[in-house]
């Protein structure tokens, strides 16, 4: 090894966004409450110094997000090529996974609206920080409507033309489409669709590398966004953080320790204490990577030798599940809105609550399954809901723990998924024999 780098070990990613949300939160506090956030040095530094170093970032997100969900959600979709050849088990697979990730979200918006970890931040500045927001990123994506009559929102799913609606930033029909586009490459194959489909893992590819280029600056945009809520916000900051972990990880809990037992148990005909016991090599890997991905590996090899499940079921259900199932993720994603939303005093009507959680379900199916891969569908949902995307900041020093927890439960509802469909396969052939 050689000597000058063998004692030059490199800080890892989650430790600088963790130092530059300790520096940015310890920063603000001082000034909260040893200068006072009305001195005017401290306005003119957060309004021309921290205040844009924290929009660039989350703008060069939202820049990103748009291509990045259509290529996801096209590659997730179109993955399931196999649909032909599986059948019965592809579409049970889509069908529980769409499912499993609804129940995910309702858990969350329902913890949050029970617990109300963001409330009790004093309005005067919440409203301070919303004006702000307003006049920065968030101008960026228009805000849900106020008001959504059934009939309307889902005539409006539908886009008239998807360029437009690209261009005016209304994501929930430009996913659709990438939805119909996912399942017309399933349903097309000929060798110019195969081209096309590498054309769009392409564009996935190109949209990973530059994402993971702009979560590097992630530790400078944090450290700047948490010194501006810190010093707005003083302690009431800690507070109301130390609450919303709790509520994440209570709904996280709840979801393995009591939906994915169920559904073993109901639905895959296998005791939970087997089930958790084979794969706990899986859980334990996917926690400390924070990877569905780089889990996948793992995964496969206790499906198949474990868990007992065939070959082409798993590998099918798992291989998909690492991009498609993300249920943990768009558990996250509601609670982090949410909490938001109460932090900064943006009342959500169900309407809009029911609008989040199908963008978080459709997210999840779009969110790439490496750390850190849902801040770009979280800032998105903000801005559409009129909160202000640097709150985002608020949460992104803890992000990390609760990363490796949502992962945990993505890679487990990944093979709760997997445990399901086999079952199924099992009886109908069985069925078919006798």
């Amino acid at each position: 090894m050689d000597p000058t780098t063998a004692g030059r070990r490199r800080i890892p990613l989650h430790g600088l966004m963790l130092i530059g949300f300790l520096v940015g939160l310890t920063a603000g506090l001082l000034v909260n409450l040893v200068i006072g956030s009305d001195t005017p040095w401290v306005q003119w530094v957060t309004a021309n110094v921290t205040g844009p170093a924290g929009q660039i970032f989350l703008r060069l997100l939202f820049m990103l997000v748009l291509p990045l969900l259509f290529s996801a959600l096209v590659v997730g979709v179109a993955e399931m090529g196999d649909l032909k050849a599986l059948g019965r088990a592809g579409a049970k697979s889509l069908a529980f996974t769409v499912f499993i990730s609804a129940v995910a979200v309702i858990i969350g918006l329902a913890m949050v609206n029970i617990f109300r970890p963001g409330d009790g931040v004093d309005p005067a500045l919440a409203q301070q920080l919303l004006d702000q927001g307003r006049r920065g990123a968030a101008a960026i994506i228009g805000g849900a409507p106020q008001g959504v009559q059934a009939g309307d929102f889902f005539l409006e799913l539908v886009p008239s033309n998807v360029f437009s609606s690209a261009a005016q930033n209304e994501i929930l029909p430009v996913m659709v489409f990438a939805l119909l586009f996912g399942v017309g490459l399933v349903l097309t194959r000929s060798p110019a669709t195969e081209r096309l489909q590498q054309t769009i893992e392409g564009l996935f590819e190109v949209m990973m590398t530059l994402i993971n280029l702009v979560i590097k600056l992630a530790p400078i945009a944090i450290a700047c966004l948490m010194f501006n809520l810190a010093a707005l916000f003083g302690w009431d900051l800690l507070l109301r953080l130390a609450a919303f972990v709790g509520v994440a990880v209570g709904a996280m809990a709840i979801h393995m320790f009591v939906v994915y037992p169920i559904c073993v148990a109901t639905l895959g005909g296998m005791s939970p204490l087997r089930f958790f016991r084979s794969i706990r090599e899986a859980m334990v890997v996917s926690f400390s990577t924070a990877s569905s991905n780089a889990s996948l590996p793992v995964s496969l090899r206790v499906a198949e030798q474990n868990l007992g499940l065939p070959r082409k079921i798993a590998r099918f259900v798992l291989t998909v599940g690492a991009t498609a199932n993300q249920n943990g993720t768009a558990l996250f994603e509601g609670v982090t809105v949410l909490f938001l939303a109460q932090f900064f005093g943006v009342e959500l009507s169900l309407g809009q609550q029911f609008v989040v959680m199908l963008v978080c379900i459709l997210g999840g199916v779009g969110t790439a399954g490496v750390p850190a891969g849902s801040l770009p569908v979280i800032a998105m949902i903000l801005a559409m809901v009129g909160v202000p995307p640097e709150g985002i900041g608020l949460i992104l020093g803890v992000d990390r723990f609760l990363d490796m927890c949502r992962t945990t439960l993505n890679v487990t509802g990944d093979l709760v998924v997997a445990t399901v469909v086999a079952r199924g396969e099992e009886e109908t052939a069985e069925a078919a024999k006798a």
